[in-house]
């Protein structure tokens, strides 16, 4: 296939999430012989960050405004598939040029499904309105389970399918290195997740003052109260993920609320520390439960004290979990399985757009 995909950015991982997943299944893509254009707002904040600047799996341009878009309109018309991400820069007015322009099959990948549901119900069009959703087929969503339906019956989107993130397991492995924290997180700042980063893990290191922490990403305001043994990294580029999670003798994964509420909503993060082998302590929410065996390859943890006593758990029984993760996520989660969900929904989309063939003539 040819495809057009315009996203929030494939340059930069500065600050958000998309990069790392639109790198992960682009390259998947690409391995399967596809030819892939991605169109990128040019904006100050992640050209000063840029960790990208020339992928070797596509073509990767940018574009000012939404008027500039017009250098690549016969791209998009002779596109086999064209795809727009969630948190695009004037994304209403990208959608409305994308429909208007392609003919082939044309997607929306929200990666960001419980924020869009949350915005759209208080009448918040910052990348998406109900308008445009009916012209998406499908409509790709980072959330699974009974928010799909929801997307159809409240939205009217023609089809709409789960596409999970994944991880790249070539970047994505143990890595041999000392250990340097108890427990480790890694996340932009979020208000609706530092309660919880507070109570597993900031409360967790005041209560073990022997044991290191660590929490990575940017835009943390300045008031917070860290602990002294807490190891603050202000922004770590994908390339230093797995040494990071590979030194860690546990990692936190601390979802937004809004996905807590949606359920089935996992993150990158989840699977990337996975696929290193390094045993997960999460908070809870429906559908994590399909996705990694509580017990058994994730543990759970509500309480300051649920999360000290993981981290008094043996190193065996550790790593037994970690190991167990990292063999549910190669089987089912990486960049190659996502490749192929999403081909086989791009092209279920286009034979609903072709024509019914004519009765043959006896």
């Amino acid at each position: 296939m040819r495809l057009v995909v315009l996203g929030l950015s494939l340059s930069s991982s500065w600050g958000n999430g998309h990069a790392t997943t639109f790198r992960a299944l682009l390259e998947a893509l690409r391995a399967r012989g596809h030819d892939i254009l991605f169109l990128e707002r040019d904006v100050p904040w992640y050209a000063a960050h840029r960790d990208l600047a020339e992928p070797s799996y596509c073509r990767l341009e940018y574009y000012r405004t939404v008027a500039e878009l017009e250098r690549w309109r016969g791209e998009i018309t002779s596109a086999d598939a064209v795809m727009v991400g969630s948190y695009v820069p004037d994304g209403v007015a990208v959608e409305r040029f994308t429909q208007g322009a392609a003919r082939g099959v044309i997607a929306f990948y929200d990666i960001d499904t419980p924020v869009t549901l949350a915005k759209l119900a208080r009448g918040d069009h910052e990348y998406l309105s109900p308008e445009v959703i009916p012209g998406f087929d499908p409509y790709l969503s980072f959330t699974g389970g009974p928010t799909l339906r929801r997307i159809e019956a409240c939205y009217g989107a023609p089809a709409a399918r789960a596409l999970y993130c994944s991880v790249d397991p070539a970047n994505y492995a143990h890595v041999t290195t000392p250990e340097r924290w108890a427990l480790s997180y890694l996340g932009t700042y979020s208000d609706d997740r530092q309660p919880t980063l507070e109570r597993l893990l900031l409360e967790v290191a005041r209560r073990l003052p022997h044991e290191r922490f660590a929490v990575a990403g940017p835009l943390y305001p300045a008031g917070i109260d860290w602990p002294a043994n807490v190891e603050r990294i202000e922004h770590l580029p994908p390339a230093e993920h797995a040494a990071f999670y590979s030194a860690s003798r546990w990692t936190l994964n601390v979802t937004r609320a809004d996905m807590i509420a949606a359920g089935w909503s996992p993150s990158v993060r989840l699977f990337e520390a996975a696929a290193c082998g390094t045993p997960i302590i999460s908070d809870v929410w429906p559908g994590l439960n399909e996705l990694l065996e509580p017990g058994r390859e994730i543990l759970l943890a509500e309480s300051t004290d649920e999360v000290i006593a993981a981290l008094v758990r043996p190193g065996s029984e550790a790593r037994a979990i970690g190991e167990a993760a990292r063999a549910r996520v190669l089987s089912a989660h990486t960049a190659a399985h996502r490749a192929a969900e999403l081909e086989a929904y791009l092209l279920e989309a286009a034979s609903r757009k072709q024509p019914p063939r004519a009765a043959a003539v006896a």
